[in-house]
């Protein structure tokens, strides 16, 4: 199955959605390389552009949707790659509503190990398709922001955006 990309600007920064045939398998953000999300090297290397390719527009459309604050549920079929843990911390990821936070060791707990914050982390760290998996919405167990591959100002942006405070002061 080929692997397709399409490549768009937002108000965040640049972003890069993948897709197979039938399923969403990746989005970079903005300052983000292949190299440094990929499932494995050179996965995203051979992805052909194909910006017109309905899945990529749709996602396109929903993500942009998103960050204008007008949606709060993405309804895209998903396909990350990666171990039998990640997929399980992946999956509880996608249930933490819109506009709310759980804490590394609360998203453990529910995984059946609170002492498993830190693999809760990593896999969070490793999420491919971040902002639709939405690993921003981990905090750290005293309520403060931590680690996120856009970086903490982005994290701060899309939790904001989702409280419906971003841009306001």
């Amino acid at each position: 199955m080929p692997l397709l990309t399409c490549s768009f600007a937002t108000a965040f920064g640049q972003l890069q959605l993948f897709a197979t045939d039938d399923a969403l398998c990746g989005l970079l953000l903005p300052g983000k390389t292949r190299q440094e999300k990929e499932p494995s090297p050179g996965t995203w290397a051979t992805a052909s552009e194909a910006p017109d390719y309905p899945l990529l527009r749709e996602a396109r459309a929903q993500v942009l949707a998103y960050l204008a604050g007008s949606l709060r549920v993405f309804d895209l079929p998903l396909a990350p790659q990666g171990t039998a843990f990640r997929q399980r911390v992946w999956r509880e990821l996608l249930t933490i509503p819109y506009g709310e936070t759980l804490s590394y060791g609360e998203l453990a707990a529910d995984l059946g190990d609170k002492n498993k914050a830190r693999a809760v982390g990593g896999a969070a760290h490793h999420n491919p398709i971040a902002l639709i998996i939405p690993c921003h919405r981990l905090i750290g167990a005293d309520g403060g922001l931590t680690g996120f591959g856009g970086g903490l100002p982005l994290k701060r942006a899309l939790l904001d955006l989702e409280r419906g405070i971003f841009g306001k002061n």
